[in-house]
């Protein structure tokens, strides 16, 4: 399995899983309780970083190493400047 959900994306699947979870167990009399167990699916997506849906859509929100920060922009910086040269 190839990772494909990112740091944000992880995050965000945290948060609503363990709302969801709340409200199912805040509210267990409620007739669509059962609905906040789906809570379960963002938390299990998060900790092991890879949905099987963003898959079957092409979808990614985790860049891949060196793709930001300091190196990719030197990077970029130099192939920029070799195609100016040109």
């Amino acid at each position: 399995m190839t990772r494909n959900v990112g740091t944000a994306d992880r995050i965000l699947r945290i948060l609503v899983g363990v709302a969801l979870i709340a409200f199912a167990i805040a509210e267990p009399d409620a007739g669509w309780s059962w609905i906040g167990w789906i809570g379960v699916v963002p938390i299990v997506t998060a900790l092991i970083g890879w949905c099987p849906a963003y898959r079957l859509l092409g979808m990614r929100t985790f860049a891949r190493l060196n793709t930001f920060g300091p190196k990719a922009f030197v990077r970029s910086w130099r192939q920029h400047r070799c195609r100016r040269k040109n």
